[in-house]
């Protein structure tokens, strides 16, 4: 089938493209390069540097006539939601009804959309969070996020447009961007690379589910054909504080830096951790890649990296 990936050349998007491709799809990728990066981009896809925002994203569906649309282009920066909630919802809430408008013009028979599984769910009331509970997000982006499962839920109803709304734990692994995308292992790991001191905000007492990025593309995978329409977790149901996170991965680079605490930031949640059982029932799918493993191979990748950088 072909694919439209919107976000297609930032981490993740970038990796389940590679993904579909192995799997005999066309791939189709669309990304504005706000954060994403060109090299990453399949050679195997075709790309198209747009903005979702635009209207000519509709001139792109109508030429490419996709049946999927992975939908992971995103303001995903929570600080920054905090900072400049309209610049969020323009990019999270517009952007993604002029995507799923040009789709049901284009004719498009499935969306499957990166939702999130901490910011959506805000300070939980159950531990980990089933699909069935209360969304309180405490940021703009959990609002924008969940916007726009309410928009996929109109669309499916209004115009019979099937969707998944994968509500992702905090994803890492190779390929993420300290710099240009959220996500404490890759800033961690750059800093100890660096020989620099990584920087906890707060007490480090927040918890968070990682979820490796290997897990998560089976899900992209597995989304393709599943039937399910609506929210599904893509997390391990597990936490893991961030002073503990940090720790590991001072062991794993072999170096005695303490790190230190900063002030905490507005907008972050104290605890956050999914249930992944849905996803098992509805996809025949679980995390197997653990946090240790995950860590490990994320922080290899980043060495090999950094030495090729170095010459």
């Amino acid at each position: 089938m072909k694919i439209l990936i919107t976000g297609g050349a930032g981490f993740i998007g970038s990796t389940i493209a590679d993904a579909y491709l192995e799997a005999g799809h066309e791939v189709v990728v669309v990304d504005n390069l706000y954060s994403g990066k060109r090299e990453n981009v399949p050679a195997k896809a075709r790309f198209h540097e747009i903005d979702i925002v635009s209207p000519k994203i509709a001139d792109v569906l109508e030429a490419e006539r996709p049946d999927v649309i992975s939908h992971h282009a995103a303001q995903m920066d929570v600080r920054l939601s905090v900072a400049s909630p309209a610049f969020d919802a323009e990019v999270n809430v517009v952007g993604t009804i002029r995507l799923l408008e040009a789709a049901v013009k284009a004719g498009v028979k499935k969306v499957l959309f990166a939702s999130s599984g901490g910011a959506a769910y805000g300070e939980q009331e159950r531990f980990p969070a089933q699909e069935t509970d209360r969304t309180n997000p405490v940021s703009p982006y959990g609002v924008s996020k969940r916007s726009g499962e309410h928009y996929l839920f109109y669309y499916h109803a209004e115009h019979r447009l099937p969707y998944v709304a994968f509500r992702y734990a905090n994803v890492y692994g190779p390929r993420q961007d300290p710099h240009g995308e959220a996500g404490v292992v890759a800033i961690f790991c750059e800093k100890l690379l660096r020989g620099e001191t990584p920087r906890i905000n707060g007490d480090g007492k927040q918890t968070r589910d990682y979820v490796f990025i290997e897990d998560l593309v089976r899900a992209n995978l597995r989304g393709l054909d599943s039937s399910f329409v609506g929210p599904m977790n893509i997390g391990t149901g597990r936490e893991s504080d961030v002073v503990t996170l940090a720790a590991k991965l001072v062991a794993l680079s072999g170096k005695t830096i303490e790190p230190v605490h900063g002030p905490a930031k507005a907008g972050e949640q104290r605890r956050s951790v999914i249930d992944p059982s849905l996803a098992k029932r509805e996809l025949g799918w679980e995390p197997r890649v653990a946090l240790d493993e995950g860590l490990r191979r994320t922080y290899q990748w980043f060495a090999e990296r950094f030495e090729a950088l170095r010459g």
